[in-house]
């Protein structure tokens, strides 16, 4: 047999060798939004757009069952990550097929923990005092599993009531337009200390899953930072078949997947010292705590509508949900310019962008009714892979959302994920909570911080933040003292002002507004005119509004274009609100 033939080169060299033979655009794509690379590529690489999102995504029913009261052993836990697999590569293809249409995937927000925990604090949601040691099994009394059933299903449908409503108004300010009108009054400093709180306010979250073992959680920070830093422009050889000859192709694989390669690592090193006994029985280091989880799960389970029982609708859970939906439909703003210039499509019109936010409103609304206990949202994530793999292709995605349909009917797949060592969690916790918050932060590149306005409206927007929302979550400190006669409309309103105080990013977000829309500031100084130019593309006329045909919804799109009255409807590809005249750019670049 004929050896295979060496031959070492780098990931961008293969790609600008594509390039040459493709003629693709100066872009250096080595697939445009509009190529549909061959269908083994296109599973291939919708697999890699999978494994690039798994870790954030996994990580939230992680976060949120002890929050349910959901124990360790319950197979519960591998039922509702498989849910939210299943929900997250539902959305994807909507997206990507009639929604923004950009080659962007959608999955779980840590948007939604910061409300989701203010709800769950209320008297009424709280688990008792031991059950975080002990379990239902022990706390309190002996109890069934009918009951803890019933327990953890009353709290998620709460969850899922208040996602499900305050979902509606995401569907209504995109399909409506409105969020096309409110662009302009969203600033960096409104979107930095809202996003920067998402990441802080989890920082107990993550101390007390590290707690459990800070030798393990120490251990995984380590590896998680020399993957993604020090190794990240490190290439690993790999052996491919292409242009009929065998070839060694080296991949930045450091890069694209330091959250997976840090949990195969570490929970290698800690089942090697589990079978040499080097963890006490009760260590929760230990790989063979929950093991039965996936003996118990079954090995297909389809995830269906009100599979946890019919939503529960509370006017404090659904008002503080809103702070979340707002903080992702901002977020996802940015995501869609960075997508589309990574993508080789133009920056998106605004009809585009007002169906991406109603989609994503609709993908929140479907994960409420399927009860995944979280939303949906753009990933940031798999927008850099992009960047990185120079594939922008739309096919691709719809492929990779497929691929997380089929593995969210696997129920073992989601056992597994379950039996991760806590500490190892905690150790990523550690590190994922701190970069969601420097993404917050990084929005302050485009504002004078030599300016002392906005270094208050900062400042004080973050600090207060904290701080208030510390101080309404101590069951010590009332905001209302009510007596037996006070009415249940004002006990109600209460309960809506505590949820929205105790949630740092609304506070941090709603004072950012607020504080910079208000206070005397030039547009240079705000970092508005740097950070428009930025979304837009950079380039003067990059603005352009009008449709261009990537963004066409198929198949009626040639409707809408026959009829004149589309022209007003802010999803319709015609749309012409809101616009600003500029030159049309096409899906894909042209040397003229």
């Amino acid at each position: 047999m004929e050896a295979p033939k060496t031959v070492e080169i780098e990931l961008d060299e293969v790609v600008m060798k594509e390039k040459e033979e493709k003629k693709v655009n100066a872009d250096d794509l080595a697939y445009a939004i509009e190529d549909v690379p061959p269908w083994y590529l296109c599973i291939f690489l919708g697999f890699q757009q999978y494994l690039t999102m798994f870790g954030a995504t996994v990580a939230l029913p992680l976060i949120i069952c002890p929050a349910l009261c959901i124990e360790e052993t319950d197979p519960a836990r591998a039922y509702i990550i498989s849910t939210i697999f299943f929900v997250s590569g539902l959305i994807t293809i909507l997206q990507a097929t009639f929604g923004v249409r950009l080659p962007i995937v959608q999955g779980g927000t840590f948007s939604f923990l910061a409300p989701t925990f203010a709800i769950l604090s209320l008297p009424h949601n709280k688990c008792p005092e031991d059950f975080a040691k002990s379990g239902w099994s022990n706390a309190t009394f002996n109890a069934t599993e009918e009951f803890k059933t019933e327990q953890w299903q009353s709290r998620m449908q709460e969850i899922q009531g208040a996602i499900i409503v305050a979902s509606l108004f995401q569907v209504v300010i995109g399909w409506f337009g409105i969020i096309g009108i409110m662009l302009k009054y969203i600033t960096p400093l409104t979107i930095a200390p809202a996003v920067t709180m998402i990441g802080l306010a989890l920082f107990d979250v993550a101390g007390n899953y590290a707690a459990k073992n800070w030798g393990v959680a120490m251990g995984t920070i380590i590896f998680m930072t020399l993957f993604s830093q020090y190794l990240r422009n490190v290439s690993v050889p790999f052996v491919a078949y292409k242009n009929g000859e065998w070839q060694i192709v080296r991949l930045h694989i450091f890069k694209l997947f330091p959250v997976l390669l840090t949990i195969i690592v570490m929970w290698a090193i800690c089942a090697i010292i589990t079978v040499s006994d080097g963890f006490s029985k009760e260590d929760d280091g230990r790989t063979d705590k929950k093991l039965f989880i996936i003996q118990n799960a079954s090995w297909f389970r389809f995830p269906y509508p009100f599979q946890w029982g019919w939503p529960k609708v509370t006017v404090a859970g659904v008002f503080g949900m809103l702070a979340g939906i707002i903080a992702s439909a901002i977020e996802s703003v940015g995501d869609y310019y960075a997508c589309a210039r990574l993508s080789g499509a133009p920056p998106p019109p605004t009809h585009a962008i007002n169906r991406g936010i109603g989609t994503e409103g609709l993908g929140c609304i479907l994960a409420g009714i399927w009860g995944t206990g979280n939303g949906t949202t753009s990933y940031s994530e798999n927008i850099g892979a992009i960047g990185v793999t120079k594939v922008g292709s739309r096919r691709v995605i719809q492929v990779g959302g497929l691929i997380m349909i089929i593995f969210g009917l696997f129920s073992k797949f989601g056992a597994l994920f379950v039996t991760i060592p806590e500490p190892i969690i905690g150790g990523i916790f550690c590190v994922m909570f701190g970069m969601v918050s420097s993404v917050g932060l990084s929005n302050l590149q485009f504002v004078n911080l030599n300016s002392t306005r906005n270094l208050f409206i900062l400042g004080f927007s973050i600090f207060f933040g904290l701080t208030l929302s510390k101080w309404v979550d101590n069951p010590s400190n009332e905001l209302f003292v009510f007596d037996n006669d006070t009415s249940e409309s004002m006990k109600g309103f209460a309960q809506v002002i505590k949820v929205l105080l105790s949630t740092s990013m609304f506070v941090s977000g709603f004072l950012g507004f607020f504080l910079d829309n208000t206070i005397p500031g030039t547009d240079e100084e705000r970092g508005i005119t740097l950070w428009t130019s930025q979304l837009a593309g950079g380039e003067p006329g990059h603005e352009s509004e009008k449709s261009s045909n990537c963004y066409d919804i198929p198949f009626i799109t040639k409707y809408f274009k026959k009829w004149s009255w589309t022209k007003h409807l802010p999803f319709s590809p015609t749309f012409t609100g809101f616009s600003i005249r500029n030159k049309i750019h096409p899906c894909r670049s042209k040397e003229t």
